[in-house]
């Protein structure tokens, strides 16, 4: 096959699994992704004379992008110049493969060369601004191309601190391009719209007479200034971009400013996890630890000087590679020291897989501690999974409400569980000792949807309502939707629509026949929770139904403790010892 034909897909931390490498020849290819085309080379671990061999490293790539770049870099207190932020609609943001974030380590005309050995190291802010300054002698009317190395960081990187960490700039004053949270420091610095420079800006503050005051400016020493640096960037100190005719709207992504502002919102409080910073855990009870994966051999030895005789393991075999984990020595360090490891995988971020299997989970959980094991329940992160077969635990065997037990254990460990899926699963707990339908107070809240015509008259009727004799009426939201709220408990229920008088069922939900031959929607609510899960596709509904998380009656009490029970010494026949 020869070179020009050859094509194949890869799948990349940078530009994920629709990213083509269209030609291969010495020293890099061409890269395509959507419709957006850029050149982009692998980096270099060793060089030869001939042709060269590039090896992929997982946080540096080279692009290579038509000037104006469409970038603006942040200086950091560190030393670090990295991209703070990208201009809507430029060459940067076009080629979907510069992230916010990444750290400048090289840069240099591509007309001259492609290969990374002639690249200039990047060390300081004026090689940056030369950078950005500098006519390339590519010509063309974009001022011709430029290479860039950049380094992506390992972890995500904390975008919303951008913007909310930092309430000084030491050198700019004002007077060049910056963005920044506070008001105060803009309002007597720029002369215009009052918003330029406030997460957006607006290219046409960038003045000679701000890059002088720039350059004239000395670095302030640190320790005369009382300033707390985030654990995760430190403290910027100055942001700088090119100078090019026009306005530009800068962002921290491919978004709009009020979106923006929502991520800000949502990003509070939010978790970050870090893996190099190594195993984490939090002390539960005497017998029960909660923490992030193992990821040494060391690890497994300092769980056995905290007395751990078992781990629980939820992360699986394909994350603990995509972490460079080997899970083969970790086994044989835990068999060294007498530490039964029991692996269960559960899908991460995956509720329903999550509901699915809690119970199993749980039941391994009773059955070690049954057995006076000290018990280390471990995920990835630590932030999800195992907290959340803890907090099942606690609610489960112990008679402590779900609130209380979710609150005692986010309190003691820094995680967000997926408190939903739980409540899911203790309902579909509850239905294995029932018979039929739930009997007590509601714990689903379905919201029934008919899509139809504009102006109809829509009823919904169902075993539910009344036996078929209460219709109740639904409510238009706009268009051809209509919608009825109602509170059910778990079962299975019949229904159908009155529209214009008329009886029908709907399509876009399952259909089945009743016992006289009828053909009715049908709708589940709920499920039974079973020691052997069996993930089966969920069938098309156009209908929504949430879980509803309320405090048990004393008889789903009841039934709750035995159902959980019954599923505990269901599970691991087998004897519970290292091998």
């Amino acid at each position: 096959m020869s070179s020009s034909s050859l094509q194949m897909q890869l799948s990349s931390l940078f530009w994920g699994r629709d990213l083509c490498r269209l030609h291969r020849h010495a020293g890099g290819g061409n890269y395509r992704k959507g419709n957006c085309s850029s050149k982009v080379y692998a980096m270099s671990s060793s060089s030869s004379s001939g042709n060269q061999v590039y090896k992929m490293n997982l946080n540096e790539y080279m692009v290579t992008l038509d000037k104006p770049l469409g970038i603006r870099f942040a200086l950091s207190l560190d030393g670090k110049v990295f991209v703070h932020a990208l201009k809507k609609g430029g060459n940067a943001d076009r080629s979907r493969i510069i992230m916010v974030g990444d750290t400048l380590k090289k840069a240099r005309d591509s007309s001259s060369s492609t290969t990374t050995d002639s690249l200039n190291p990047i060390n300081d802010f004026g090689e940056t601004v030369k950078i950005l300054l500098e006519k390339t002698t590519g010509g063309g009317g974009g001022g011709g191309a430029f290479s860039l190395v950049l380094e992506r960081p390992f972890s995500p990187f904390p975008i919303h601190q951008l913007s909310s960490d930092f309430d000084l700039i030491f050198f700019n004053r004002g007077r060049v391009p910056t963005a920044t949270w506070s008001k105060t420091i803009l309002s007597s610095a720029f002369q215009g719209n009052g918003n330029s420079g406030f997460v957006t800006f607006s290219s046409k503050f960038l003045t000679p007479h701000g890059w002088n005051k720039l350059f004239n400016h000395q670095i302030v020493p640190l320790q005369q200034h009382n300033i707390n640096l985030s654990p995760l960037v430190t403290q910027i100190v100055s942001i700088f971009t090119e100078q090019e005719p026009g306005d530009g709207e800068w962002s921290h992504g491919s978004f709009p400013l009020e979106e923006y502002i929502k991520a800000l919102n949502r990003s509070k409080g939010e978790l970050y996890y870090n893996h190099s910073l190594g195993m984490g855990y939090s002390k539960v009870t005497e017998q029960i630890y909660v923490g992030s994966c193992i990821q040494t051999q060391a690890d497994v030895e300092n769980l056995s000087k905290l007395g751990v005789t078992a781990v629980l393991n939820f992360q699986s075999g394909i994350e603990a590679e995509n972490w460079g984990i080997n899970s083969n020595l970790i086994n044989e360090s835990c068999q060294r020291f007498n530490i039964l490891m029991i692996n269960y995988p559960i899908r991460d971020a995956d509720s329903f897989d999550m509901r699915k299997k809690l119970p199993f989970c749980v039941g391994l959980l009773l059955r070690l501690l049954k057995k006076n094991h000290r018990v280390f329940v471990t995920c990835t992160t630590g932030f999800d999974r195992s907290p959340a077969c803890v907090i099942a635990y606690l609610h489960w065997m112990t008679d402590t409400s779900l609130h209380a037990a979710y609150n005692f254990i986010t309190g003691l460990h820094s995680c967000r569980p997926d408190r939903p899926a739980i409540a899911w699963a203790t309902w579909d707990l509850i239905a294995m000792v029932e018979k039929d339908r739930h009997e007590g107070p509601a714990t689903h809240a379905l919201t029934f949807v008919w899509t139809g015509q504009e102006g109809e008259e829509v009823s919904l009727v169902g075993d539910f309502t009344g036996n078929w004799k209460e219709p109740m009426k639904a409510t238009h939201k706009g268009g051809p939707r209509y919608e009825v709220e109602v509170r059910l408990p778990q079962g299975k229920y019949y229904y159908k629509y009155i529209i214009n008088g008329q009886w029908r069922h709907s399509t876009a939900s399952p259909t089945e026949r009743d016992e006289r031959g009828n053909l009715n929607n049908v709708v589940v609510v709920g499920d039974i929770a079973s020691v052997r899960p069996s993930i089966q596709q969920q069938k098309k509904d156009i209908n929504i139904v949430k879980v509803i998380e309320r405090p048990l009656t004393e008889n789903e009490r009841f039934m709750l403790a035995k159902a959980a029970r019954c599923v505990a010494f269901s599970v691991c026949p087998i004897r519970l010892a290292p091998k």
